[in-house]
């Protein structure tokens, strides 16, 4: 009996912005605001909203979900350091935060995306058409961008 060689797919990795500027230039001529609770930009320093090594699907998901819901969208948090870790996490550039202020993001996302249950802290979630994750937390929701769609 021959023995059968077994070949597997290779997972490549997400395309990033490396460099803060590059996305926010993105994020910039898309009208898309950002703050940080302390006005920077330093992907190591816990308090500040970096894109840095950001995924180029997360920025074009960001921007794609500003022109359906047609929300003012402020992002609160990026890849900095300080989040949960894991797989599909900030600081692997899957992730933003992106403020609840104005009530926008709360009528539109409820009313337009499949609820998708609850994590384990009782956060709700939902699933937009394209598979991209909004989980509706205190003072934002968590977005978790698998592509580049809405």
């Amino acid at each position: 009996m021959g023995s059968v060689l077994l070949t597997g797919v290779a997972e490549a990795s997400p395309a990033k912005y490396a460099r803060h500027n590059d996305a926010a230039a993105q994020f910039r001529k898309a009208g898309i605001s950002w703050t940080s609770s302390k006005n920077c930009a330093d992907w190591n320093m816990r308090g500040c909203t970096s894109f840095t090594n950001i995924n180029k699907a997360t920025v074009a998901g960001v921007i794609a979900f500003k022109k359906l819901s047609k929300c003012r969208v402020v992002i609160t948090a990026g890849t900095e350091v300080g989040h949960s870790p894991g797989d599909y996490s900030h600081r692997k550039g899957y992730k933003v935060d992106l403020s609840r202020r104005d009530g926008c993001l709360d009528r539109y996302i409820p009313s337009h995306f499949k609820r998708a249950g609850s994590r384990r802290d009782g956060t709700k979630l939902y699933k937009s058409p394209a598979g991209n994750i909004y989980a509706r937390e205190g003072s934002h929701w968590d977005v978790l961008y698998y592509n580049g769609r809405a």
